[in-house]
């Protein structure tokens, strides 16, 4: 197994879409050096903020080789791999790895329903075809066949699955998972958990969208939760759960590149069917950015 450990802050990376249907690789890769720029631990392409269900297989690659070699060894990159099927899903993943990613994003899509078993198998062939670390990434209100806690537990026993982000809304979800899996799986925070409270209770760092919009805060929140500074890390929290309330509110893709239009990057609106995001959306996301000194 790759020895490199995750930790820190990861932004869930957009995918900036130009009118031919082609990567914008420039904004994109201006995005990605201003992130490491401002202290970000890691890269992550092709996560839900990134449209990672819109995008057709040229267009993934594409982002997923604009990070890399914006990165250029700086940080890891640890980039999405979704399908419907494992095969699809098995050479996503090596593909990535030759190109030089880090990691892999494990994602699950389904039509049909999905037995434990098969979701068990499918994460496990994307885990044995490649040496990098695996995080798995469960999202319920998304995804039609979710993980359960055995099946977290069994996958923790793989070597290379060291990492899960639960976007399940539910912290106490987080601390069985720390406490069935033993030290053997690290959790990351979503958007839509609590980051400071997530490391409080053991968690190694957030995985989401909104540290596009707000990297200094959101490194600077690690920062104090790493040196036991729960007071001013909280009181920092506070003031950057204003941005989270508003994303609740919307489409997430649509919030973090509506308010990255707002910070001087062209990165266009989401793919459509999608829409992007309202006026009275940029003006909420508008306001949340101006109250945290990110505008």
């Amino acid at each position: 197994m790759n020895e490199q450990t995750f930790h820190g802050v990861f932004p869930y990376l957009v995918s900036p879409i130009k009118d031919d249907g082609t990567i914008d690789s420039a904004v994109l890769s201006r995005l990605c050096t201003d992130l490491i720029d401002k202290g970000v631990h890691g890269l992550t392409p092709l996560g839900s903020t990134g449209e990672f269900a819109y995008l057709n297989r040229k267009q993934r690659r594409d982002v997923v080789e604009t990070v890399i070699d914006a990165a250029a060894g700086r940080v890891p990159v640890v980039a999405g791999v979704a399908s419907t099927t494992t095969g699809d899903a098995v050479s996503q993943a090596r593909s990535y790895e030759q190109m030089g990613c880090s990691g892999i994003l494990a994602i699950l899509e389904a039509y049909f329903p999905v037995s434990d078993e098969s979701i068990f198998s499918y994460f496990k062939a994307i885990a044995d075809s490649v040496s990098v670390p695996v995080v798995l990434y469960t999202n319920p209100s998304f995804q039609r066949s979710d993980l359960s806690l055995n099946l977290i537990e069994r996958l923790s026993r793989i070597d290379n699955i060291g990492y899960i982000k639960d976007a399940s809304h539910n912290t106490g979800r987080l601390l069985s998972i720390m406490n069935l899996v033993e030290g053997r799986m690290q959790v990351f925070a979503a958007s839509a958990h609590i980051p400071v409270c997530v490391m409080l209770i053991g968690g190694v760092g957030w995985m989401a969208g909104p540290a596009c919009l707000i990297p200094e805060q959101s490194v600077r929140l690690y920062e104090l939760a790493g040196r036991g500074q729960w007071r001013e890390a909280m009181d920092l929290q506070r003031r950057l759960w204003a941005l989270n309330q508003a994303f609740a509110k919307y489409n997430l893709a649509a919030c973090i590149k509506g308010g990255l239009e707002l910070q001087g990057y062209e990165v266009g609106s989401p793919l459509p069917p999608q829409s992007p995001l309202s006026d009275q959306g940029i003006a909420e996301v508008r306001n949340a950015l101006n109250s945290v000194g990110a505008l």
